[in-house]
């Protein structure tokens, strides 16, 4: 057994977030190790290189002795009670107080004094957070953004020393580590099964979610989704919904004959002002415009913002309009949740019907909270992957169904039956690695396949 040293910390995992651990600890001089359970992780040559003199221990953590660690700080994706760090997990680092294991988000808290503004929740974190730093930057606020959604909050530090703001998206992995975040902002904005393999159950995803509130000075929730309200104290309580708004709450309501942007009974913008569409992504606006104004941002700035927004890659993307048909392209709807907003935003405002796009790796989800909203607008579902049969059982009865190979095999069969005023929409409710590297290669596959038929399209008019 490999005994690490006392007062060294461990580092737990060799990925973009154990990495990015790494180099702040680097940065700190903080004397710490390397483990990772894989036998030979990627890039570890390069990690030697690029760390000369740091130990690296590859294979089962029950390996090593830690009895004498100083911290030990885990990557997002592992389970910090995974064999080898459960015995220590609820052990008190006498030092800083929190607990002896602890994730970067800890780390992170611990280096700086800026205001953080944080966002959380099954589905449409990264819009929201991308959102709110192009509001900040057109408000002329110095934000960095990132966390879970593109450069990881600790390399922020390093790039963007200077930042006035941090704007991240957390992770329930994330949020599980980290002992008190003190947010100035705190956003949880739904939630629905997903990580149930990581988490248990409901209940311990939930209480991971909630953690976002620790500390937090304003908190920015769902009216429509009591578990989004705080189970922590916080001094200041902004609700969004999608329904008109109450008293001071965010919301959608018609004013002047058109559907706009409400705080109680003063309009912000109409929704024909937008660039994206859809309820849930209306939603997505309101819940960035309520964490501007706690933030202190100036309303015009946000509303120019908003106005530019066009979304976000993956994320209910249009990618083409062939023969009145709509290809939408939602491929991080990656869980029930997700894919049951896009059908919720796009079926009610469809002139014909909905060809759904599902399938790939559930994560153990209940299907059958997608059957009543695709019976009221779909035309087929077409569902591919490994867990296209559970799909196809919970849905059957209430939309026609057919299994097929690929997504590949889906898109063919979608552009035969689609007929005017129909959508075509990739929101497959499920991850992507049974038949794809990532949620991304998947929907590239989509954007293709469909530019390729509109170009096609195209050629035959002309």
């Amino acid at each position: 057994m490999v005994q690490v040293a006392k007062g060294v910390t461990l580092v737990v995992g060799l990925g973009l977030s154990g990495r990015a651990i790494c180099r702040h600890l680097s940065r700190l001089n903080t004397p710490y190790m390397v483990a990772d359970t894989r036998a030979e992780p990627p890039g570890l040559d390069d990690f030697r290189s690029a760390h000369p003199g740091i130990d690296v221990h590859c294979g089962a953590l029950t390996g090593l002795d830690l009895r004498e660690v100083e911290e030990v700080v885990v990557s997002p994706g592992l389970d910090p009670r995974m064999p080898g760090l459960k015995e220590i997990a609820d052990q008190v680092n006498p030092r800083t107080g929190e607990p002896r294991v602890v994730g970067e988000m800890a780390l992170f808290v611990r280096a700086t004094k800026a205001p953080i503004a944080a966002i959380t929740g099954s589905n449409a974190k990264s819009t929201v957070t991308t959102l709110l730093g192009e509001m900040a930057a057109a408000a002329g606020v110095n934000a960095a953004v990132g966390g879970n959604l593109g450069t990881p909050a600790l390399d922020l530090l390093a790039s963007h020393a200077d930042a006035e703001l941090y704007i991240l998206e957390l992770s329930s992995f994330q949020l599980e580590t980290t002992p008190r975040l003190g947010a100035s902002c705190a956003a949880f904005l739904n939630l629905s099964e997903d990580h149930l393999d990581r988490h248990g159950d409901m209940q311990g995803y939930h209480a991971a979610k909630q953690r976002i509130f620790i500390g937090a000075r304003h908190a920015v929730v769902n009216a429509d989704d009591a578990l989004t309200w705080p189970d922590y104290p916080v001094d200041q309580l902004a609700y969004f919904s999608h329904r008109a708004p109450e008293a001071e709450e965010w919301g959608l309501a018609l004013y002047q004959n058109k559907l706009t942007l409400m705080k109680g009974s003063q309009p912000w913008l109409s929704i024909d002002e937008l660039n994206i569409t859809g309820q849930h992504n209306y939603a997505n606006a309101l819940a960035a415009l309520a964490m501007g104004q706690a933030l202190g941002l100036a309303a015009a700035p946000m509303c120019s913002a908003l106005s530019a927004f066009k979304g976000l890659p993956h994320r209910s993307e249009v990618i083409a309009r062939i023969n009145g048909v709509t290809w939408v392209n939602d491929t991080k709807g990656t869980n029930v949740g997700a894919t049951l907003a896009a059908i919720n935003g796009i079926g009610a405002t469809l002139e014909g019907r909905l060809i759904l796009l599902a399938g790939g790796v559930g994560k153990g989800a209940d299907f059958t909270p997608l059957a009543g909203p695709l019976a009221q607008c779909a035309r087929q579902a077409l569902l591919f992957g490994l867990d296209a049969p559970r799909m196809a059982k919970a849905l059957a009865g209430h939309v026609a169904i057919q299994q097929v190979d690929d997504l590949t095999q889906a898109m063919q069969i979608a552009y035969e039956i689609a007929q005017p005023g129909d959508c075509v929409l990739l929101s497959p409710a499920c991850a992507s690695l049974d038949q794809f590297a990532n949620y991304q290669a998947r929907g590239e596959l989509f954007r293709r396949w469909v530019q390729r038929q509109a170009a096609s399209t195209a050629g035959e008019v002309q």
